[in-house]
């Protein structure tokens, strides 16, 4: 680790605000230096490492105000096997017990050290903390003609994935907890990958000792999340494995390394998917049920690691004390910052984390048991304005959430826009609320197009979630190789300036035939503007094999949850192209593709209403 100085200006303003406004990572691989930085000081100083103040005051004064109530430490927790986990404590200098949250590291080379402002503000609100990085995780170095050398927040092993390896090191690291710090109490809370080992050891601790869970940016079905539809998620899984902070062949066993070759050059699927499922909180969903752990979710519409709809499935299958936020953006984009620097104002995401473990851990009285079990960010209620020095116009989003009962309750109607011949432009199909069939449209598949789920892993998410979605100039779309249909303008519905309150799933159905014996079908489904410009409200990709070749094959398939509400006077715009960056593709470069929707089966897009 390095020694910050104060001429480095660690956590200056400039810096907090960068974070605040693009989030902890600089690319799907890499994280904002910055954030990594203010999480060294703060270790620093703590352990007294720091030979003079390094940090902003008011990061000075809570460092100052933990160490005086609390006791600091960096063990090392030997698992059963021997492996040896990097691990930090906070320790309260009381003589009554209190309660402690078990934080397992997310999956960055920098292990448990980047939410050391987190374990600060737990330690202030009157928890034990205990952070350790899973076994495998963190940076590690190749030295020439010698090895490898750990980083000092690396754990000793290889990376199980959650497997039952982490299950078992979650209930060695509770044993840890139990000995030094005599908890009232124990709660796991993770982001990412440590949500989803959050889950994990509360569903398989032997003891059944954990007594709340907080899952941040989580996932409920591993084997969805990486292979869904016949389709594999390469940019995440590719995005996750340049991501270990070391080589592949020392981050992962012979066996993983396998499971990873396969995923990733589309063989043994089948082995793949059950060694995901295995690593499923869902899979365990009648443990998790049985043992009543109260467990807090949060997530993004537009995920593009653990998607949407697996979180909500799973979420669903809960009988225990449960919540949901889903909120505008992609991965740890609501919460990352918050996890890791100070704001100017309290950040949301993690707060409503925070006060679940105060109710559920500390038994605080707060609002928490009113809360409805499913809170949703609205996609897009924004407003424009015009600077009148420079005339650029600014998206602002405002906090627009609702709230729901249940998941079910998200929706209460459906509509079908069916898929027609031609739109009131003649250029594309169109959508419209009368079915029509004998129709068909056709385009040249295995291209890539202008019409993507997302720029990139992560960072295009994160500017969605600072009020900045992605643009689309609908005028690039290359017709030759994908497929349109458009409404007409959508006057105002009843509730007002929304043309329609889009909440929950949606589901296309419609008639495929291929020249080849396999193809992939991406759906994209947008937002059109008055100018031609457009923003992505939902996608989902359907890969489709053993084809018969210019034979029609039927297919239905959901898109991903979202809560979106589309502005009078906008239209709907459904793509289908037959590549993305995000996925993988059976396209054949150069076949055809046709769509169609022959008498008895109208093409159809069920559009959820709320």
């Amino acid at each position: 680790m390095s020694h910050p100085h104060n001429d480095d200006g660690v956590g200056t303003a400039a810096q907090l605000s960068r974070i605040a406004r693009h989030g902890i990572y600089t690319s799907p691989t890499s994280l904002d230096p910055a954030a990594a930085h203010v999480a060294e000081a703060l270790i620093a100083t703590l352990d007294g490492r720091a030979e003079q103040p390094v940090l902003p005051p008011d990061l000075q004064r809570l460092t100052e105000q933990v160490q005086q109530k609390a006791t600091i430490g960096f063990p090392r927790i030997t698992a059963e096997d021997g492996v040896r986990l990097s691990a930090h404590t906070i320790k309260l200098k009381t003589d009554e017990p209190a309660p402690v949250v078990i934080v397992p590291a997310g999956w960055t080379p920098f292990g448990w050290g980047l939410f050391e402002y987190t374990y600060l503000q737990l330690a202030v609100r009157g928890y034990h903390v205990l952070a350790y990085t899973p076994r495998g995780i963190g940076l590690t170095m190749a030295v020439p003609g010698t090895g490898y050398v750990d980083g000092p927040f690396t754990s000793g092993g290889t990376i199980d994935v959650a497997g039952p390896h982490d299950w078992t090191d979650g209930s060695t690291v509770i044993d840890y907890a139990e000995k030094h710090f005599s908890p009232s109490r124990i709660a796991f809370m993770g982001e990412s990958y440590g949500s989803g080992i959050s889950q994990l050891v509360a569903a398989h601790d032997p003891k059944g000792r954990v007594a709340a869970v907080v899952a941040l940016s989580t996932w409920g079905d591993l084997a969805a999340s990486l292979f869904q539809h016949d389709t594999r998620h390469l940019a995440a899984v590719t995005a996750l494995i340049n991501f270990t902070g070391g080589p592949v062949e020392r981050k992962f066993d012979a066996a993983t390394q396998q499971i990873l070759a396969d995923f990733q050059a589309g063989r043994n699927l089948d082995t793949v998917v059950e060694w995901g499922k295995k690593r499923a909180p869902s899979s365990y969903a009648d443990k998790t049920n049985a043992r009543g752990v109260p467990t807090f979710f949060s997530n993004t519409w537009h995920e593009t690691l653990f998607a949407a709809n697996q979180v909500i499935e799973h979420f669903n299958g809960l009988t225990v004390p449960k919540h949901l936020n889903l909120w505008i953006g992609d991965h740890a984009a609501p919460e990352g910052a918050g996890l890791t620097i100070p704001f100017s104002g309290p950040n949301q995401p993690v707060e409503e984390a925070f006060a679940w473990l105060d109710h559920h851990v500390r038994g605080i009285d707060n609002a928490v048991p009113t809360w409805p079990a499913v809170n949703s960010q609205i996609m897009f209620t924004y407003e424009t304005r015009t600077d009148p020095q420079t005339g650029s116009t600014e998206i602002v989003t405002p906090a627009a959430r609702e709230s729901s009962p249940s998941w079910e309750d998200v929706t209460t109607s459906t509509e079908r826009w069916y898929l027609t011949a031609t739109a009131s432009d003649d250029r594309d199909g169109g959508l419209a609320t009368e079915p029509e069939t004998g129709w068909e449209r056709e385009f040249t598949a295995g291209q890539p197009t202008e019409a993507v789920a997302a720029d990139a892993v992560i960072t295009s998410g994160q500017a969605e979630w600072n009020g900045n979605p992605k643009i689309y100039v609908t005028e690039k779309f290359d017709r030759q190789n994908l497929a349109v249909w458009t409404s007409d303008l959508i006057a105002a519905g009843s509730h007002g300036g929304a043309a329609r309150r889009i909440r929950g799933i949606c589901e296309l159905a419609l008639t495929v035939r291929s020249t080849a014996r396999s193809t992939t079908l991406v759906a994209c489904l947008f937002d059109l503007g008055p100018d031609s410009m457009a923003r992505i409200i939902t996608h989902e990709p359907l890969t489709l094999t053993d084809l018969a070749p210019d034979r029609d094959h039927s297919a239905t398939w959901k898109l991903q949850a979202a809560g979106y509400d589309l502005p009078q006077d906008h239209r709907l715009m459904l793509v289908v192209t037959s590549k993305d960056p995000l996925y993988s593709d059976a396209s054949v470069d150069g076949s055809t593709t046709t769509i169609s929707s022959p008498d008895g089966k109208a093409a159809c897009l069920t559009l959820p209403l709320g």
